[in-house]
């Protein structure tokens, strides 16, 4: 599954922890924003989740290279297609319930490279 929120938000600092330099540059880390890839370079995994969500079947959406805001637009597009509701967070897109098949020929429709994954 995708990496822990922690160690994906610190991985640009190159192993920097703390620093009593007040001449350490930090600010081109900070403020470096991921180019989302295009459509037909994304490589975007579809997978049905049940884990610590009461027994109910969410559709997740992982793998996405971008920024939040092309992520949120793309779980949007998603989620209305399939009528349901769903979030956008940690850079997965959460559908509700199981719409695995109709997420992937939502994608394959736009461009996206998309398969399914787990069982």
């Amino acid at each position: 599954m995708a990496t822990d929120k922690k160690s994906r938000k610190f991985s640009g600092f190159d192993g920097l922890v703390f620093s009593t330099n007040p001449d350490q540059q930090l600010d081109h880390i900070l403020n470096d924003e991921t180019e989302t890839l295009a459509a037909n370079r994304q490589q975007l995994k579809v997978q049905l989740d049940k884990k610590q969500r009461a027994g109910k079947a969410v559709t997740l959406v992982s793998g996405f290279v971008g920024t939040d805001e092309d992520l949120k637009a793309l779980g949007k597009l998603l989620k209305s297609k399939c009528g349901v509701g769903g979030a956008v967070k940690d850079g997965e897109i959460l559908v509700q319930g199981d719409f695995r098949e109709k997420i992937l020929e939502i994608l394959l429709a736009n461009g996206y490279k998309a398969k399914r994954a787990g069982g």
